[in-house]
């Protein structure tokens, strides 16, 4: 090859190189996209299918109810004034759930305003009281998700109350509640506080505090209501207009006296109060019986684990294979408390009622998932015997109690 051929060449190379990679004097961009290895993801997968063991799928044990004839509808039932349903997502928060609903009822039933109030805003006042009892009680206190309706009373006198609008306890970007991350972190935290007995209340509540800021906000110093600025204790007490005092709580246990206050003796009381009214199951019925009927709702708490449970239609009823209904009394009601075969599973927020049949059902406005699988979301449908052997306390207003107190 003589020399010119070689330059030719070599000038025909830069000119081709200029056109690809200069795009004639542009420069060549880049971008972003997903880094991935569809191969190496494919692999992973194999071998994960390989490693896997097959699951046997769950199975539980329920009543069938082909030909039963059973309430389909809330609308079938005579309703006091309530909020839609609201689901509690992944939140232990159902005590919180029932008895803020219970709260919104009870304003309209003495106000005739209507109110979505803040579920989280209690919860969250509600881990700091845990926070400093733990604190206490040198790590002895339980803390966890759970807790009774009664304990809003608790909290509302000590921070007040708040519209749904002023605090939502959902984190940016999210739409469910979800406290799941924040239980998690909240409960390590103090597992280490625990074992190195930093026993600082102040420095051990601002931390709690911190961690569920990061995860469901800072509930609010003040709330704006009717163009005016409220702290939260001015809008229970002006707008609200709900006095704590003015509720009374009922348990049916046949192993303290009746006709007396005693401690309701379950984890989730975990301030152990003792302002649980003990009656018989007799005057436990009649008392929702009456209260539904006058216009009152009420706050329930029992167990829903049952075979007559059934969310996918909705309803809560007792087998005669449990036990027939003419021998649900407090000692039938005692043995199930006393072997855990009922526990205080859940709260729950009566709303309504119906006579089918020379029986009761009561419309249940329900926070869990579960209740959201059936025909009616949000809503369960309660026969009176499951009331009579499975709920086990009762939050309403004194003047639904009669001469019940």
């Amino acid at each position: 090859m003589n020399l010119s051929m070689s330059c030719a060449i070599l000038c025909g190379l830069c000119f081709t190189a200029q056109g690809l990679f200069a795009g004639g004097g542009e420069k060549d961009r880049g971008f972003f996209r997903e880094k991935k290895d569809a191969f190496l993801e494919h692999l992973k997968e194999r071998a994960a299918q390989a490693e896997k063991k097959e699951e046997p799928k769950k199975r539980e044990f329920k009543m069938d109810f082909t030909g039963m004839d059973l309430p389909t509808s809330p609308s079938q039932f005579t309703q006091v004034w309530h909020t839609p349903p609201l689901s509690q997502d992944l939140t232990g928060g159902c005590w919180s759930f029932s008895s803020t609903s219970f709260f919104e009822s009870e304003t309209y039933r003495l106000t005739g305003r209507k109110v979505k109030l803040s579920d989280m805003f209690t919860v969250y006042w509600e881990f700091v009281e845990k926070a400093r009892q733990f604190v206490r009680e040198r790590g002895e206190s339980a803390f966890e998700r759970g807790s009774q309706p009664n304990a809003t009373l608790r909290i509302w006198r000590i921070y007040g109350a708040a519209p749904a609008e002023a605090y939502s306890g959902i984190k940016q970007g999210n739409d469910f509640f979800n406290d799941t991350k924040m239980m998690a972190e909240m409960k390590t935290y103090l597992a280490s506080v625990k074992t190195s007995g930093a026993w600082n209340e102040e420095v051990v509540l601002t931390t709690i505090k911190s961690i569920m800021n990061t995860h469901i906000g800072a509930p609010p110093a003040k709330v704006k209501v009717d163009g005016r600025e409220l702290t939260p204790q001015e809008y229970l007490r002006d707008v609200l207009r709900l006095n704590p005092d003015d509720y009374v709580c009922f348990i049916s246990l046949l192993e303290q006296p009746f006709y007396q206050k005693i401690e309701y003796p379950v984890t989730d009381n975990w301030w152990h109060s003792a302002d649980f009214y003990n009656i018989p199951l007799e005057d436990f019925m009649r008392l929702a019986r009456r209260a539904v009927r006058e216009g009152y709702s009420i706050c329930l708490v029992g167990d829903n684990s049952e075979p007559g449970f059934y969310p996918p239609l909705n309803v809560a009823v007792v087998p005669t294979f449990d036990i027939p209904a003419e021998y649900i009394d407090d000692s039938a009601r005692q043995l199930r408390f006393s072997n855990e075969s009922t526990t205080d599973d859940h709260a729950i927020h009566l709303v309504g009622y119906m006579e089918k049949d020379g029986k009761d059902w009561y419309l249940i406005k329900d926070s869990a998932t579960q209740a959201r699988n059936g025909i009616a979301p949000g809503y369960m449908f309660y026969h009176e015997d499951y009331v009579r052997l499975k709920m086990l306390t009762i939050m309403v207003h004194k003047d639904a109690a009669g001469d019940v107190k």
